[in-house]
């Protein structure tokens, strides 16, 4: 029979069911949140496999019917994941694998599936809370019940779950996931918040994931089943004694050889000369001798971190790599640097772009547009490897995602600054923190492109060893200490706060102490980084690049849009095509201009304001005669707009015939003498001549009355403008 729990959680009402639905998957639970739902189902083997890891995998999926949607594109079913998905799927994965026991190798499947969408609640965090309840109600080795929560932040106080609209107005973004001792999760997104903030942020969460921790208890005790016994693989201990006793010593030497290349070529010469040695006298172990060999190595790394205070690449806990910082390393890119520390690299290249370049997202709350993105790409040369060449992973996607984060609060308004930006980071080299690199390179590329950003931003990795009761923290952690540490922490901020931080612990029980220690040891790390970025590039370079688009704003009446774009098009193609120009339009009447030359873009501001504006009564215009007639010429003094030269305003002479004055196609100076009640407008060539100016000085003549009954109704509205990125209506695409 279904059971269900409930809760009131962030002011809202959270239940979960077991027995509902799937119910031959191993666990399944169903959880709504609002009107907001998800089924998370798990399945495992019945047998373990031969792996050397721990075989999980876990994929989150959105329905587009949960949203009332229908796919958009040819195919009109669900495709390939989005980044979102992906993203999400990387969320719960991260605070579930560390929860497994050592050893165990049955494979596991989770499925989260957003059925309902109301809009309001996110249900990323609902896909964490109901995985664990899941395994928490199978028969699965999963000791205990993991939840999440969001935490957001409006005018200085904390909320638990914020809506999707209140996140909009949040200074803090944070996700944590944890056990009722420890948390084991964090990602966050802030706006230069403050470290006692971030403190006091996950004490706040750890309050409702203890909720939730009790609630899944609760589901244990309705419909849960006794958990299966699993068996670990007897060791031959004394094959573990013989590999000690022959090569301990060797791998402690071998940790000590503080280039990476160098270090894992000795521990490569140990694993092959062990293999061989043990071959003929244990057949068939060379997994095991290796596996041993990582116990040996991992065991000796921690040892020498909290008992002897010493990195494997010799530095002291607090020490930072060597930095050395190169910026407009391209030569035809709009902006570029090259940020190095230690063994870690990355080129991070900064493109500007017009507004057809944003990235359109597709996400169940509806569409929006990106004007700033960042890609980051992990190549396997980067590590040394040989790999298949294929497209960016859920690693890639996750880093680029966490360095675009961290930027984002610094990237200038759409008003201030109309561009689309977007960064690229090509890592070179890799020895840990290459998202950090990026976060790095991405500030010092922004400025030396010349966006306008207020300040660097730059990022640190931190660590930590916990062993027999002995704690290291470790500043700007590389490879091996973040394989073999206890936890990845990743913080990135300028210095007035934090703007991104990741999170992951292998280890229960992290005190707000040490968390407190942790943050403020990144603080002064980064410090030291902002330092080196500023001594590289201060602040932006005033001017773009000269390959970069220059991009000009200016508002016109909305009533006069189908002016500018004309019957199917025509005159916006033939603006474009004229002065080599972009332009797009919006249906509030604003007016974007994309040109390669300051030239261009006037040309097209002059051609936009002549066809938006009215005619002014007493101004001279440069116009092209469009038509003959025995009485006069018609002559156009902008696109789509044209007036009459009587023959008599031709000349300050008789003049007999029109063609003996101008003729079709002549460009001509003419004057706007009236504008009738109908709009028709009336302009004189000879009040434009210089001697009718003369002559009208000297009093020799008078200057003849406007005709007409309407004045002058002034100029295009607005003017052009400039000025934060913000939320705005989806533009229109013209």
């Amino acid at each position: 029979m279904p059971e269900s729990v409930s809760l009131e959680l962030g002011g809202r009402r959270l239940t979960m069911e077991v027995g509902k639905v799937a119910k031959q998957a191993s666990g399944a639970t169903w959880i709504q949140y609002g009107e907001t739902v998800v089924l998370t189902a798990m399945v495992a083997s019945k047998d373990p496999i031969e792996k050397d890891f721990f075989p999980l995998q876990v994929e989150y999926r959105e329905k587009t019917y949960a949203a009332g949607k229908i796919p958009g594109g040819f195919f009109k079913r669900e495709g390939r994941p989005t980044e979102k998905e992906i993203l999400s799927s990387r969320l719960i994965d991260r605070p579930l694998r560390p929860m497994f026991p050592d050893g165990y190798r049955h494979e596991i499947q989770i499925m989260s599936t957003v059925l309902s969408s109301d809009k309001t609640n996110d249900a990323d965090i609902l896909g964490i809370t109901g995985a664990s309840a899941a395994l928490m109600v199978s028969d699965v080795a999963f000791p205990e019940p993991v939840s999440a929560v969001r935490v957001g932040c409006l005018e200085g106080n904390l909320i638990l779950n914020p809506t999707i609209q209140e996140l909009d107005d949040s200074d803090l973004d944070l996700v944590v996931a944890g056990t009722d001792s420890s948390i084991v999760m964090v990602e966050a997104g802030a706006r230069e918040v403050t470290e006692e903030l971030i403190v006091k942020a996950l004490e706040f969460a750890h309050t409702g994931i203890r909720q939730l921790n009790e609630m899944q208890r609760e589901l244990v005790r309705l419909v849960g089943k006794p958990k299966k016994s699993w068996d670990v693989k007897a060791r031959d201990e004394s094959l573990v004694k013989d590999i000690a006793g022959a090569y301990g010593e060797r791998i402690h030497k071998a940790n000590w050889v503080a280039e990476k290349h160098e270090r894992q070529t000795a521990l490569d010469a140990i694993a092959a000369e062990a293999a061989e040695r043990f071959a003929a006298s244990h057949p068939g172990t060379e997994k095991f001798v290796k596996s041993v060999l990582n116990e040996l190595e991992e065991k000796d790394v921690r040892r020498m971190i909290v008992k002897e205070h010493r990195r494997p690449d010799g530095r002291g806990f607090d020490d930072i790599r060597p930095i050395t910082i190169e910026v407009g390393t391209l030569p035809r890119t709009h902006g570029s640097s090259l940020f190095t520390r230690g063994q870690t690299q990355a080129l991070v290249v900064a493109t500007l772009g017009t507004k057809v370049d944003e990235q359109r997202v597709e996400e169940l709350e509806g569409q929006s547009w990106k004007s700033f993105m960042l890609h980051y790409n992990f190549p396997s040369y980067s590590v040394g490897e040989v790999r298949p060449m294929r497209g960016p992973g859920r690693r890639e996607i996750g880093h680029g995602a966490l360095a675009e984060r961290a930027l984002e609060p610094l990237i200038p308004s759409d008003i201030d600054f109309p561009y689309t930006v977007r960064l690229v980071s090509e890592i070179l080299e890799s020895n840990g923190s290459s998202s950090m690199a990026t976060v790095c390179g991405g500030s010092l590329a922004l400025m030396d492109a010349g966006v306008p950003i207020k300040t660097h931003v730059a990022g640190v990795a931190m660590g930590l060893v916990q062993e027999d009761g002995d704690v290291a923290i470790l500043t700007d952690i590389q490879g091996v200490e973040d394989h073999l540490g206890d936890m990845d922490f990743k913080v990135a901020g300028t210095r007035d706060g934090i703007t991104a931080l990741q999170m992951d612990i292998k280890i229960k029980g992290l005190s707000s102490a040490l968390m407190s220690e942790a943050l403020a040891k990144a603080k002064k790390a980064r410090l030291h980084l902002l330092d080196k970025m500023e001594s590289a590039i201060r602040e932006p370079r005033p001017e773009l690049s000269p390959y970069a688009p220059r991009i000009y704003v200016m508002m016109i009446d909305p009533d006069k849009i189908r002016e500018v774009i004309g019957p199917g098009g025509k005159m916006i193609k033939k603006i474009c095509a004229e002065t080599g120009t972009q332009i797009d339009i919006e249906d509030t009447g604003e007016v974007r201009i994309a040109a390669f030359s300051g030239a261009d873009g006037d040309r097209a501001r002059d051609i936009i304001r002549s066809i938006t504006e009215d005619p002014e009564i007493g101004r001279v215009y440069q116009g092209i005669v469009r038509r003959v007639v025995p009485f006069g010429a018609f002559v156009e003094i902008s696109p789509g707009k044209d007036g009459l030269v009587h023959i008599s305003e031709l000349e300050m002479k008789r003049v007999e015939k029109v063609e003996d004055v101008i003729n079709e196609g002549d460009t001509v100076l003419v004057k706007v003498i009236a504008i009738d009640s109908e709009g028709k407008v009336k302009l004189s060539r000879k009040q434009a001549l210089p001697e009718y100016a003369a002559a009208l000085a000297a009093g020799e003549i008078q200057e003849s009355a406007p005709g007409g009954d309407r004045g002058p109704r002034g100029g295009g509205r607005g003017g052009d403008r400039g000025g934060p990125r913000g939320r705005r209506p989806e533009p229109s695409r013209r």
